[in-house]
């Protein structure tokens, strides 16, 4: 299951969906908004995507860690709109024969859909600042979202 959402992600729901007999080992990822980042108190998240360009790329995410790794399912899910403190934004779940090769395979996954997926994210801050976080950059960029 690869998805893009504006509702909460389910969990619960995305991690029984990779669950096999055929395999010993599930692996979960939550990425949840935090309360500080940089020192800098954070009082939301926005998230916005080219829909059609992030679905396309998710795909080759999981195509790329397929490749990799033996894994029987895999499902990633990635939020968007506004996001309040504590919520979960990204979820990625990947059942492998072997627990290091879930873990593995979940942590590439992540830190790949960073790096690859067209999702900005807007960091709103409880100074009332805003600042606009482009996909690939762990740090602040003055590119913006499209619309």
């Amino acid at each position: 299951m690869i998805q893009l959402t504006q509702e909460q992600i389910d969990y619960t729901a995305l991690t029984e969906s990779v669950r096999s007999n055929q395999v010993g080992a599930v692996a979960l990822f939550l990425g949840t908004v935090r309360e500080v980042t940089h020192g800098r108190q954070t009082d939301s998240l926005d998230y916005q995507a080219y829909p059609e360009m992030a679905q396309k790329q998710l795909e080759k995410v999981e195509a790329e860690t397929r490749e990799q790794w033996p894994v029987e399912k895999m499902g990633i899910v990635h939020r968007l709109g506004h996001l309040d403190l504590g919520e979960i934004s990204v979820a990625v779940a990947v059942s492998c024969p072997h627990r290091h090769q879930a873990f593995e395979a979940a942590r590439y996954a992540i830190d790949r859909l960073k790096e690859v997926v067209p999702i900005w994210k807007k960091e709103n801050w409880s100074d009332g600042t805003t600042e606009w976080v482009h996909p690939g950059s762990a740090e602040s960029s003055s590119a913006v979202p499209p619309g």
